[in-house]
């Protein structure tokens, strides 16, 4: 399959993208929340100095939200979602 007939076939509005990058976002803090935690510990009290002293706990912050931020994790998102829609108007028929 063509990189057109896939980009058609994944297609959705773009409302229901904004509503699927914010649930993906939801499903990766509430993935990563020890290390959001972590980096909480890190910054508290702290105000430019987070920059340098909290670098560690930052970047494992980051590696952790890009495993279920990602362009592959949002288009199986969407294969999902158009799944359901086809499911739910063949179910009305």
């Amino acid at each position: 399959m063509g990189f057109v007939e896939e980009a058609r076939q994944n297609h959705v509005k773009k409302k229901v993208e904004e509503a699927l990058r914010s649930k993906m976002k939801q499903k990766a803090l509430k993935a990563c929340d020890y290390y959001t935690c972590k980096y909480a510990e890190c910054a508290s009290g702290r105000t430019l100095s987070v920059v340098w002293q909290c670098r560690q706990q930052a970047k494992q912050l980051n590696a952790c939200l890009h495993q279920f931020t990602n362009d592959a994790v949002l288009e199986e998102m969407k294969k999902e979602y158009m799944l359901q829609q086809g499911a739910e108007s063949s179910a009305r028929i």
